[in-house]
């Protein structure tokens, strides 16, 4: 454990809080065709109003402490990625605008609807073609990237891609579960059990199809004795997938968000499986792709500050907001 694997953590973490933060709410702007315009919609949105906008400050802390702290892996990753990358943060923009006009322009509320779901299916599937990209391999020279312009553009990293789409759709679903009732509530319902069969079809096509886009991959998960561990990351999601579809079964409302929660973070740790101790999969260790130590130390005191702080106000607006939402808010 020195200061390199401390940063990797942390910025492992802040993208890991991305992806369970934002996820539901890009799944519900995925989503929004599928309600009645009027109070199922204004009630889907008023679920999300008061957490959006903070729960993007991961991914800022994410793609910031990537720079500060990996500068050699953001140059490499970046104009590999670029078209990717811009097309997500175009997304989010859309979206986040779409998102306020809708309350302060009700006459060309259809058009900012369209909007949210829009912007909320690109930054999504965005975001699942850069992890698919990163996946399957970058080509460097020296330390900077020698490919193309589409290299990034592959069969897997469109798997990839849809399959983000489904889990964050999936998520949005089970938050409406747990925070909304009605009409809104019977939908999310509708939705989930479908959404449930396909993230387990999705997660199985990925995890059967990485361990054979490099050799360390399938060294990593196969190698003996290895194997003994990296096994129950499969028993596990098997486990959670039983437990999911028990609390659909059952008509719970907050268990189906967690479990969909817990397989996203068994996909995280298949994911750290395949490529730690690498900055980029394959190629650079994040050793090699490190910034100076006194830079990281330096920075490591900014984070040990800054992160408690964004958790604490993160906690509290959750805490705050814990009831139910109807069309006119929160009760």
């Amino acid at each position: 454990m020195d200061l390199t694997t401390i940063w990797a953590f942390i910025i492992a973490f802040a993208v890991a809080a991305y992806v369970v933060l934002d996820g539901f709410d890009l799944g519900i702007g995925i989503l929004f065709p599928g309600f009645r315009v009027g109070e199922e919609r204004d009630s889907a949105m008023n679920s999300i109003a008061p957490v959006w906008d903070g729960n993007e400050t991961w991914l800022v802390l994410g793609g910031g402490g990537l720079m500060a702290a990996f500068p050699l892996a953001y140059a490499i990753v970046l104009p590999a990625l670029y078209a990717p990358l811009i097309a997500m943060l175009l997304g989010l923009v859309f979206r986040g605008v779409a998102f306020e006009f809708r309350w302060r322009d009700p006459a060309h509320r259809r058009g900012w609807d369209a909007a949210f779901c829009v912007g909320s299916v690109v930054a999504t599937f965005a975001q699942g073609v850069t992890l698919g990209a990163l996946l399957q391999g970058i080509s460097i020279e020296g330390r900077a990237y020698a490919g193309g312009s589409w290299d990034w553009l592959t069969p897997f990293s469109l798997l990839t891609g849809i399959s983000l789409i489904i889990g964050y759709a999936l998520l949005g679903s089970c938050w409406l579960l747990w925070k909304t009732e009605g009409p809104v509530h019977d939908d999310a319902r509708r939705f989930a059990w479908p959404l449930a069969i396909a993230l387990i079809v999705a997660i199985a096509a990925v995890s059967a199809y990485t361990p054979f886009l490099e050799t360390k991959y399938y060294q990593r998960w196969f190698a003996w004795p290895g194997v003994l561990a990296t096994a129950q990351v499969p028993l596990l999601v098997t486990i959670t997938t039983i437990a999911l579809f028990w609390s659909l079964a059952k008509g719970k409302e907050r268990a189906p968000f967690f479990l969909t929660l817990t397989l996203f973070g068994l996909s995280m740790v298949g994911l750290a499986v395949s490529i730690w101790p690498d900055a980029i999969p394959g190629r650079v260790s994040i050793w090699e792709a490190a910034a100076p130590e006194k830079s990281q130390v330096f920075m490591l005191v900014g984070a040990a500050v800054l992160v408690p702080l964004i958790l604490t106000y993160t906690g509290w607006a959750y805490w705050v907001f814990r009831g139910k939402v109807g069309a006119h808010g929160y009760h």
